[in-house]
């Protein structure tokens, strides 16, 4: 009994040190590798619920519909902060017109 109590706390501690780890607002990266000493990370979240992008705080897409977004830039980049959306309303854009025509 106390080899799984011992286990358990260890899991949790780790737990909580690997949380505490992660920036605020950070909570819907999934994946996040930093290249060396730089500020260039390699990110993936999930993309913008298309009907929420002119809201002042757009929503994330659920990580289960599989729409995930690879990202190459700055490790400080948020998914739902402006570029994000700029750049989701410009791949709906081509999208739509590669499907309709321009």
């Amino acid at each position: 009994m106390s080899n799984k109590k011992t286990i358990t706390l260890g899991l949790l501690l780790a737990g909580s040190v690997a949380l505490s780890s992660i920036p605020a607002g950070a909570e819907d990266i999934l994946f996040k590798a930093r290249a060396g000493d730089t500020n260039f990370c390699h990110l993936k979240f999930p993309a913008i619920q298309e009907h929420t992008l002119s809201w002042a705080q757009p929503v994330l897409k659920d990580p289960r519909s599989g729409d995930i977004v690879d990202f190459y830039g700055p490790c400080n980049y948020d998914p739902t902060g402006e570029d994000a959306v700029d750049r989701q309303k410009r791949a709906l854009k081509r999208r739509f017109d590669r499907e309709y025509g321009s």
